[in-house]
């Protein structure tokens, strides 16, 4: 396995989409067009299933050093209502483009923080979404929470409004690595709003926890799923540190690359992890995600309904997904928009009647075909081409950067198939980089992805 491991941790995406954001089509996307794959999105799908809403809540009130995400740190809570009222009037002006009122199948908060907003006000914004909007019959409303500010009000508060899952941000229980990543909690914080989540009647609790930090051990590790194993979450994202200091802003700093731990030694810190989660009752799904038999996440796997978005992996699909707040990213299915992520370019154009995107990606016929390879691969690990509607031009080519991975045990491929091995899973990613065109057609030439492995 060391040698796989020195062999395919390359930079990669993560695949939260296809094309990925900096390969999109920028120079031909337009605002025009955008909306009209919204309207067309909209009008074939949210009768038959809903539609799913994304809000960025970009506030922090202190930087976590291992955070990738866009963010607004301050301490300064009259922030709130200003940045409510804009979201409801990003909401209007998509709300200008349906023709009839939506069905919310999923929501998501997200951040930043989201437990960065006061209970009062999270009701607000939640009650102002459906002035105009109705929810689906087996909606899933879920948020994310800071063990170290969210409090029994956030929880009733989110819950009376139709929320039932939430997750936690662990990431690890050592003192060291906390210290590392500027995110101090401890494990009775943690405990706190698990059991009160559970008291209330959360149906679905998650944990983060990330492996591959700065100053962080395989013992680190067993000791923080031994923790988490005592209470239970329901799933967990069990995922990769990424490594992507460059990027602007992400505040990856006060360490330096020597105190990572090496390719082979985050890969130990995985697998012995995936053993005790195992052990615990706990099934990988996907990448990097696990979950016990009576969540919804399971059981969307066993049923062949998995999906996976910006949003990461989901128990249900929806056609179009609608992403509201500064730097937040839309999907319609036949393209993709992000927001500006200055708060306060994203103000000025709200309040201008402006829909606030600065670039995205309408996607060709082929990039579609290859997009449902991708996500197969990441939902399923497998993708059948046998359908001349999953055949594509560059396919033969495709097939042939596949032959070495097969070589190596990573996957078994017939004329029509592709079907990931048990061997094969920590190398998912490299698997779906084979299929991306984009990425073979234009070498990026400074670093973009964090490593694969």
């Amino acid at each position: 396995m060391c040698n796989l491991i020195q062999k395919y941790n390359i930079p990669g995406p993560r695949y939260t989409s296809y094309p990925t954001v900096p390969f999109w089509d920028i120079h031909s996307f337009s605002g025009k067009k955008w909306e009209a794959t919204v309207k067309q999105s909209f009008s074939e799908s949210n009768s038959k299933e809903g539609i799913s809403l994304y809000i960025h809540l970009p506030f922090c009130e202190s930087m976590c050093t291992f955070c990738g995400c866009h963010k607004r740190i301050t301490k300064r809570h009259d922030v709130e209502v200003p940045y409510i009222r804009t979201l409801l009037k990003e909401w209007s002006l998509y709300l200008e483009l349906f023709d009839e009122r939506p069905i919310i199948k999923e929501l998501h908060l997200g951040g930043g923080t989201p437990t960065f907003f006061s209970p009062e006000n999270l009701q607000m914004l939640i009650n102002g979404l459906f002035k105009r909007a109705d929810r689906a019959k087996d909606y899933e409303f879920s948020f994310e929470g800071h063990p170290n500010n969210t409090t029994k009000e956030h929880l009733k508060a989110l819950y009376d409004v139709g929320f039932r899952r939430v997750s936690y941000g662990v990431q690890d229980y050592n003192e060291t690595v906390q210290k590392a990543i500027h995110r101090v909690q401890s494990f009775e914080n943690v405990k706190n709003v698990t059991d009160w989540a559970r008291e209330i009647g959360y149906t679905s609790i998650g944990h983060d926890i990330i492996f591959g930090l700065p100053h962080q051990t395989l013992e680190h590790v067993l000791e923080t799923i031994e923790k988490t194993k005592t209470l239970k979450p329901d799933r967990l994202a069990f995922y990769s540190y990424a490594h992507v200091p460059w990027l602007k802003g992400n505040g990856q700093r006060g360490y330096k690359d020597t105190d990572l731990p090496s390719a082979e030694e985050k890969r130990t810190q995985y697998e012995a992890g995936k053993l005790e989660l195992a052990k615990a009752g706990y099934t990988e799904i996907g990448m990097d995600h696990f979950a016990l038999d009576t969540d919804s996440l399971y059981r969307s796997m066993q049923n062949g309904k998995l999906h996976r978005n910006f949003m990461g992996y989901t128990a249900s699909k929806t056609q179009l997904m609608v992403g509201l707040g500064a730097s937040s990213i839309s999907d319609s299915w036949y393209g993709f928009a992000q927001n500006v992520k200055s708060l306060e370019e994203y103000q000025h154009l709200v309040e201008n009647n402006i829909i606030p995107i600065f670039r995205g990606h309408i996607l060709t016929d082929e990039d579609r075909i290859i997009r449902k390879h991708i996500l197969n691969l990441m939902c399923q690990l497998e993708t059948i081409w046998f359908q001349e509607s999953m055949q594509f031009k560059e396919l033969p080519v495709v097939m042939d950067r596949l032959k070495e991975m097969q070589d190596d045990g990573l996957l078994e491929m017939t004329q029509y198939q592709l079907r990931v091995t048990e061997k094969g899973r920590p190398f998912v990613r490299n698997i779906c980089m084979a299929f991306d065109l984009k990425l073979h057609e234009k070498t990026p030439e400074t670093r973009l992805f964090s490593m694969t492995i």
